[in-house]
């Protein structure tokens, strides 16, 4: 039995490999971005994970300004709340801003979660508890991802998460084998520019490539593939 949720990385992309520029407004997209939206709710997840890049289309943008805080110690922290569904933000250093200890999209309330290193400052520590957003420590400096996941699964009660990008954050976690299944919907477009693609490897990065093995292809419609793989170096 594993000790951390089942991960699903649910990713929209062109043809490219891209998963943000302009084809992403293309006409012919628009019933791809669709099925991507409605096809997330099949994995019966009770969390989302985004990187920090992707959080701020969700989150108030940076944070600025923060009053001088004493020191707090580098414990988890759970805050009091009542949702029962999750968006977890990989926030390193804490970097961004919130006016609330929710997101509340379509309307279902998901309570924010920080993934942040040791290296965050006590003055964000204590503006997490003024809003009462919970907070976890996975690694010293750079991002422990095995940490992460056990202590969503002991901490909050998560089984079932997915990542939604960015490329970095997909590939951290498929990197560290904490990925076990890869959700990829194709839209039917490509602009040829340079952005981050599925996977972006980071500089700690194992040198090595991951496998797949294919569950699924369904034909979506309006030219749309959905691909489903099983992540081959996945961890129990």
């Amino acid at each position: 039995m594993m000790n951390r949720p089942y991960t699903v990385c649910h990713i929209f992309s062109a043809l490219d490999g891209a998963i943000v520029g302009n084809y992403m407004y293309a006409p012919e997209t628009t019933a791809a971005r669709e099925q991507y939206g409605k096809l997330r709710a099949t994995f019966d997840s009770n969390a989302i994970l985004y990187g920090t890049t992707t959080m701020l289309d969700f989150c108030d943008g940076y944070v600025s300004d923060l009053p001088k805080s004493s020191h707090i110690a580098r414990n988890d922290y759970i805050a009091p709340h009542t949702e029962d569904k999750y968006v977890i933000a990989i926030d390193r250093r804490g970097k961004l801003a919130y006016s609330q200890s929710f997101l509340e999209r379509h309307g279902l309330k998901q309570h924010i979660i920080e993934v942040l290193t040791k290296e965050v400052s006590d003055k964000y520590l204590s503006y997490l508890k003024r809003l009462g957003i919970s907070y976890i420590f996975a690694g010293q400096s750079d991002l422990d991802c095995e940490v992460t996941m056990k202590k969503l699964y002991e901490l909050f009660g998560i089984k079932r998460l997915v990542i939604a990008g960015g490329g970095y954050i997909d590939w951290a976690f498929a990197d560290a084998g904490m990925i076990d299944e890869l959700s990829l919907v194709l839209a039917p477009a490509a602009d040829g520019e340079r952005q981050v693609t599925v996977f972006k490897r980071t500089d700690n990065s194992k040198n090595a490539a991951i496998s797949f093995t294919l569950k699924d292809v369904q034909n979506l419609g309006g030219n749309a593939v959905w691909l489903r793989y099983k992540v081959n170096n996945a961890k129990n």
